[in-house]
């Protein structure tokens, strides 16, 4: 018997947590389930975080959550609890299948048929920004080698599970270079290890125009936080339904499993909201769980409902549906139709008690880091790249100032004119001998800018790691 957190949440969420439950009930799934309050309530009552001490305790004990969607208070400086709880439980994996009911429910795209395997916990999701100065913010944009390792053989060891056949990474490698690259690196590298799976990589603007035209052409898809928030959402949608999408999230001690929609409280106890995201997301957990027996019965007869034409408003469709039901009514058509299989739609059949585990990940071996020079962001609210360069250039040390950009485009030296620049500027200093910098010219060219008056905002830093550059070029260089 497997313990499990649940959390009703807000909006539609009881009721749609209550249809789940009595449809894994009658399927006889082997599981206990302890309730938890997390959300709305936990929020108004003075906790920003969303959720109390007693709940964490809960979810961390028992290892499996089944949550349903929650309101976050508008104003007020409440956070994400999804964005809080994936990265406190280190919930580095987001699943989420996207298949067509074709002709059961509406789609242009009838053969679609694809998992978004999507980075959960870094990228520009790190929610690290600055304002710099009057005129630019900017947003660290942070990918980790373990990082890109994990959610890469996790891509892998899916597809070999699932028995698919392709897995397509997606990526803006062409632009950056150095954190959307090292992600596109670790994929060729892992892709080598599984040569019965086809691997093939993308940039990301064509890739999710290919995938709203022809997803056929994809079977998974694994991609950095961002793209994958936002191609996991056009896959939902043009395989029939937001509605009907269930999603996991998945790490080394703990998963989380919930649908993707949200808490839609203008229908809240109307019992008209559809359960089946929730649900998929159920079947999904008890797949992980190593509950496939039920898993495969559950899914097939909510299958057998769909093929029935027996459905809730939101896919209910003249004509094509037969009988529009409610949520109470579509978890009772569900359950009875449990041992049932569907004639024409996919019928599910899971492999017995195969687990997908992944090993640890292993830190490799540290490079060889060698400081080459540092970029030192100023605050400047001149126009002219020349009389700024010669200013920064009195800073000089053992390390000469070699560029100026602005907003990443090369003005100084050779600028052209016609390029806008903003107050925010990139004044690059590098040795010119090949030799390592001196760990002590950053110290001192920054005590020589405050002597000077220049409003140094920020400083990185720039290495070799075993002869290769570890930092961008300025656009134009």
């Amino acid at each position: 018997m497997q313990k499990v957190t649940i959390a009703k949440g807000d909006g539609i969420g009881p009721e749609i947590m209550d249809a789940t439950l009595d449809i894994l009930k009658a399927a006889k799934a082997r599981i206990e389930f302890e309730e938890i309050k997390i959300g709305e309530k936990v929020y108004l009552s003075g906790d920003t975080s969303g959720i109390g001490k007693e709940a964490w305790d809960s979810i961390r004990k028992n290892k499996i959550f089944l949550k349903a969607p929650i309101t976050t208070p508008q104003g007020g400086g409440y956070k994400s609890l999804n964005v809080t709880m994936r990265k406190a439980l280190g919930l580095y994996a987001n699943i989420r299948p996207c298949k067509s009911f074709h002709p059961f429910i509406t789609t242009k795209h009838p053969l679609i048929d694809v998992v978004i395997i999507r980075e959960n916990e870094e990228d520009l999701y790190a929610g690290i920004e600055h304002q710099q100065t009057d005129e630019v913010v900017q947003c660290l944009k942070l990918i980790s080698r373990p990082g890109c390792e994990k959610i890469v053989r996790y891509a892998f060891e899916y597809a070999k599970l699932y028995k698919r056949k392709k897995v397509s990474c997606f990526v803006k490698d062409n632009i950056m270079k150095q954190t959307d690259g090292l992600f596109h690196k670790v994929f060729k590298e892992i892709a080598v290890e599984y040569p019965d799976i086809e691997a093939d990589s993308w940039i990301i603007d064509i890739a999710a125009a290919r995938l709203a035209d022809t997803p056929e052409i994809f079977e998974v898809i694994v991609t950095l936080n961002l793209y994958g928030d936002v191609v996991s959402d056009i896959a939902a949608q043009i395989s029939g339904s937001v509605g009907l999408a269930g999603s996991a999230n998945i790490g080394e001690l703990c998963a989380m499993f919930e649908a993707i929609h949200g808490s839609a409280p203008t229908i809240a106890g109307q019992n008209i909201a559809n359960p089946s995201g929730l649900l998929k997301s159920a079947i999904m957990m008890l797949n992980h769980i190593g509950q496939q027996d039920v898993a495969e019965l559950v899914k097939n007869a909510w299958s057998c409902t769909i093929e029935e034409g027996i459905h809730t408003a939101d896919i209910f469709m003249e004509g094509l549906s037969k009988q529009l039901v409610g949520t109470r009514e579509f978890a009772e058509a569900v359950i009875a139709r449990l041992g049932q299989k569907p004639k024409q739609l996919k019928v599910a059949e899971y492999e017995r008690g195969v687990i997908l585990n992944l090993p640890k990940y292993q830190r490799k071996l540290a490079s060889s880091k060698v400081l080459k020079g540092v970029d030192v962001f100023v605050h400047w609210n001149g126009a002219n790249a020349n009389k700024l360069a010669t200013q920064i250039a009195k800073l000089n040390t053992d390390i000469q100032l070699t560029m100026i950009t602005n907003r990443g485009v090369k003005v100084w030296p050779d600028g052209f004119e016609e390029t806008f620049c903003t107050d925010h500027w990139r004044c690059r200093f590098e040795v010119d001998n090949g030799l390592p910098a001196n760990q002590s010219s950053i110290p001192q060219l920054l005590a020589r800018a405050l002597e000077e008056g220049i409003d140094v905002i920020k400083t990185e830093n720039l290495y070799e790691f075993d002869g290769v550059r570890g930092f961008s070029l300025g656009q134009g260089q």
